[in-house]
């Protein structure tokens, strides 16, 4: 009997194209279907807050505290803003400013009382004015701090 001679080289095909064409369709195909069925997010009217005009009027009206103390440290609300040495408060009027802007829109009233130290330089209390009259605010009081004895 004899023998069948086999190669080695024989039973291998090589690289076959078919199979990956195949599998690519399979691959596509499934994406595909894949991309039907994903939701579309959609865009959500929302508004951030912030200053918008209001149709009607606010009834309460917020009362600002600025200090003025007899160093001519300038406080607003028991925050304090500058230096005891400026004279045009650019921080005061900066804050100030936005506070009228805030109270237009909502249409509500800015109300600020000047307390003053009674030995405070009277040219602290002229530099506060300077600072509500740039920012526009009208509606201003006076008083002195009460002593302790």
């Amino acid at each position: 009997m004899r023998r069948l001679e086999t190669n080695v080289n024989e039973g291998s095909l090589g690289f076959q194209i078919a199979p990956m064409i195949d599998v690519v369709f399979v691959i596509m195909l499934f994406f595909m279907l894949m991309a039907g069925s994903v939701k579309v997010e959609k865009e959500l009217n929302s508004k951030l807050p912030g200053t918008t005009p209001s149709k009607t009027s606010v009834d309460f009206v917020d009362e600002q505290i600025i200090g003025i103390s007899t160093q001519g440290d300038i406080t607003l609300n028991d925050q304090t803003y500058d230096s005891p040495t400026s004279t045009s408060l650019p921080q005061l009027k900066a804050t100030l400013m936005r506070l009228k802007e805030t109270s237009d829109a909502a249409k509500s009233t800015v109300l600020v009382t000047i307390i003053s130290d009674p030995q405070a330089k009277y040219s602290r209390t002229v530099n506060v004015l300077d600072a509500l009259a740039a920012a526009g605010i009208a509606n201003v009081t006076f008083t002195v701090s009460e002593e302790d004895e």
